[in-house]
């Protein structure tokens, strides 16, 4: 399925968005055509009845009334504090209609019928194990929270942004960011949908498949243990290394790579030496999926007796 249900901020740039703000003829158009666009929401204001965002539309002012700011399958007002926040942000919105405020003729803009539409024609028609895009809005100790369409936000828990456990979703990613993810499940009777992400970053054996026993790689210190030190190799696979008072959580290691077993789905390390984390990381990714559908994700080998597997149902 072709998802032309964007996370908020991609349509600003594009031509069509732009044609649409030429003038009052076109925004009407854009309203008989039932058009999504997008804008910038420049301030909110207390009008009396509620919060009011503002957006400069070309030639035409446009509002938002808080009521029509998010939608909610139960029908529940956003709350003020929804409302400030999208002010300096890029809004997606249906133009609902026109009005006099002020003695000036402006656009009456809906937030909440560009969701509904997304949900209903798109998001709800996906199944667990359908990719699709999203952008990173904030984060979370417990995880991240996605805009998957539209400003529709969804979470995705710590457990599941990858294999090698991190102590906080900012060690993968940063607000805005754009990544891939997969449907995890679908509340159908609330609307909520649960994303992860760890399925689209290979296998165990995709991951070690990129290392060779001999080799001295870069890795990042993710956890000590009493028995050992985890040293993540990439984010779906982490090595083990002998236990040293002198290491520290979140640093940066060179490690020696002495062993890759299969069967036992472990890469034994030596640390060499280690290094502070530069204050700033570039975060990408290097999918292995990243796109269409998964029934079944088995990260574990198929010589390793203890299986791994996500199964979309």
């Amino acid at each position: 399925m072709i998802n032309t249900y964007k996370p908020e901020g991609k349509l600003l740039a594009s031509s069509e968005n732009r044609e649409y703000f030429m003038g009052e003829a076109a925004l009407m158009r854009a309203m008989a055509e039932g058009k999504i666009l997008e804008s910038i929401a420049l301030y909110c204001e207390d009008r009396g009845e509620g919060k009011v965002l503002s957006f400069n539309l070309g030639k035409m002012r446009g509002i938002m009334p808080q009521s029509e700011v998010e939608y909610s399958k139960t029908g529940e007002e956003p709350k003020d504090i929804a409302v400030i926040t999208r002010v300096g942000k890029a809004v997606c919105f249906k133009i609902i209609g026109f009005r006099e405020l002020d003695g000036e003729k402006v656009a009456v803009l809906s937030r909440k019928e560009a969701q509904r539409e997304c949900m209903e024609n798109f998001l709800l028609s996906l199944t667990a194990g359908d990719i699709i895009d999203a952008t990173v809005t904030h984060l979370e100790p417990f995880g991240a929270f996605l805009d998957i369409g539209c400003g529709i936000v969804s979470l995705m828990s710590i457990d599941c942004i990858s294999v090698s456990r991190i102590s906080h979703p900012r060690d993968r990613f940063y607000t805005g960011m754009q990544i891939k993810a997969a449907i995890k499940s679908i509340d159908y009777a609330t609307g909520r949908i649960y994303m992860t992400h760890k399925e689209l970053l290979g296998t165990w054996s995709e991951n070690a498949g990129a290392f060779s026993v001999g080799q001295t790689v870069s890795g990042i210190v993710r956890s000590i243990e009493s028995y050992g030190i985890f040293v993540e190799l990439a984010p779906n696979l982490a090595g083990l290394a002998e236990y040293r008072d002198d290491i520290y959580a979140g640093g940066n290691a060179a490690v020696y790579i002495k062993n890759i077993i299969p069967e036992k789905m472990k890469v034994k390390l030596v640390i060499v030496d280690t290094f502070p984390a530069p204050e700033t990381r570039e975060k990408s990714f290097d999918y292995k999926i990243e796109a269409g559908h998964i029934d079944k994700w088995v990260y574990s080998p198929e010589e390793c007796a203890r299986v791994i597997e996500t199964v979309f149902e």
